[in-house]
């Protein structure tokens, strides 16, 4: 008697490309037709587009957590831990789980979506001192930072230290940073007024960047008006400026200012997770080279997608790569997910190929900068386009309702300003949460496999 085992499908990461991917898997395969398994520290898929709203306290963090496990039809397997290695010759991945057991899965064909993790560089006291804003824990943590701010702040009877707490630093000048001060200070702006010992003159964002533009992908127009909205609200924003050095009490910049501020949010920018190194494939900028059909060459059955994928634009040619943005991710999850079934059933694979439909960025209230299919909007207009857009995105009826009811509330009775304890006595720095450290090397890899005795110890 023979046994007959289901091809393996293995799916790393719940961004948007592991998600869309997986669902999609689900819909098109029969359950006897392959094994489903996902790899993920969380069984919800994060909308991360939403998450200075979440800092600022116009979302709840719930909202924008959509549940893995919602659907009455979800059979995929889910491993609750990170992959950290992975041996192409062995077909297997290390896994560490969230309590810190490590496994070794077998796999037939993997889907690797591990996402990115924040770019940081050795600048002196960053990492112990700066928080990050890629995950829910970091996004509730600036939260009550931030008003704690406030509230130490106005029990002072020290001039500097009041000064100092009242000083907010915002590195990025991307849609993350730009978003995340812009909401932020919003929020810092309405809560003054519920504090009447504080002179809100005292209340300054600086929001700096090396690049010589704001988020250039938007033209030289809407970058200047979204930068004319900031610096009306009060925000300083400072280009070609980076940070030289910080510390828990102050943040040095390269032009040789000293900022005394206890909040330093780093948002300048995303590498591909570290899992790809461990590869020791191919490499475009970090990002695992693939061609079009995001197969990785000379490996069947080895496919990578979204921030951590170099995929080739091809509808930009040349050698264009696509960016790293939750509308390719998306859309690229699905391509994969029918060109694994395609690879099951001998069948032939289709290349990836999406134009961009466009940018939205929500600087908070009513302002907005906009650019769907290359039509420039700003104020309400652009606000209309960039919530339509973001609600019609997420991916439940539950998610959708909670979003809508949410901004329904937050219009009609504005902020609140309660801390909810989170970041009490507990530590939530970039160190806190990227966990880079925890990955293998080549070499550590191939050690691990070979020498187990059976998959799975």
């Amino acid at each position: 008697m023979t046994n007959v085992t289901r091809p393996r499908i293995l799916v790393v990461g719940a961004g948007f490309a592991g998600v869309e991917c997986v669902r999609r898997l689900e819909r098109m395969l029969s359950p006897g037709e392959a094994d489903l398994t996902l790899v993920t520290p969380f069984s919800y898929q994060l909308y991360l587009p939403l998450l200075p709203q979440v800092a600022s306290g116009v979302l709840t963090p719930q909202s924008i957590a959509l549940s893995l496990r919602r659907s009455r039809k979800y059979r995929t397997r889910i491993i609750p831990g990170g992959a950290i290695g992975v041996d192409l010759k062995s077909k297997v991945c290390v896994i560490r789980t969230i309590t810190d057991e490590m496994v070794n899965e077998p796999y037939d064909y993997i889907v690797l979506a591990p996402g990115s993790v924040t770019r940081t560089f050795d600048i002196p006291g960053l990492t112990e001192h700066a928080f990050g804003m890629k995950t829910l824990a970091e996004a509730a943590y600036i939260r009550d930072h931030v008003i704690s701010q406030l509230d130490l702040a106005d029990a002072s009877n020290d001039p500097a230290e009041r000064a100092a707490r009242l000083q907010f630093v915002v590195v990025g000048g991307g849609y993350a940073g730009t978003e995340t001060a812009a909401c932020l200070q919003l929020l810092t702006c309405n809560a003054v007024k519920r504090y009447p010992r504080l002179d809100p003159k005292l209340i300054r964002w600086h929001l700096i960047d090396i690049a010589p533009k704001l988020m250039p992908e938007l033209g030289d127009k809407l970058g200047r008006s979204a930068q004319e909205v900031l610096r009306k609200r009060g925000i300083e924003i400072s280009l070609g400026v980076s940070i030289e050095k910080a510390g828990p009490t102050e943040v040095t910049f390269t032009d040789g200012r000293v900022v005394p501020t206890h909040t330093l949010i780093w948002t300048a920018g995303v590498v591909a997770s570290p899992l790809i190194a461990t590869l020791g494939a191919e490499t475009v900028r970090g990002r695992l080279a693939v061609n079009p059909e995001m197969n990785l060459p000379g490996h069947d059955g080895v496919f990578a997608l979204g921030d951590s994928a170099a995929v080739p634009d091809l509808a930009k040619g040349a050698d264009a790569v696509c960016p790293p943005t939750a509308q390719h991710a998306m859309r690229q999850g699905k391509v994969v997910a029918d060109n694994v079934i395609a690879a099951l059933r001998g069948q032939a694979m289709k290349p990836y190929e999406h134009k961009d439909l466009g940018l939205v960025v929500d600087l908070g209230g009513k302002d907005a900068v906009s650019k769907p299919l290359g039509i420039e909007l700003r104020g309400l207009p652009a606000q209309a386009v960039a919530r339509g857009y973001h609600w019609s995105a997420l991916r439940t009826g539950v998610a959708k309702t909670r979003v809508l009811t949410n901004w329904t509330l937050n219009a009609l009775a504005g902020d609140d300003f309660v801390r909810t304890g989170f970041q009490a006595r507990r530590p939530a720095k970039l160190k806190d949460f990227e966990y880079t450290d925890t990955y293998l090397t080549p070499e550590q890899v191939r050690k691990r496999v070979e020498g187990a005795a059976t998959p799975g110890q």
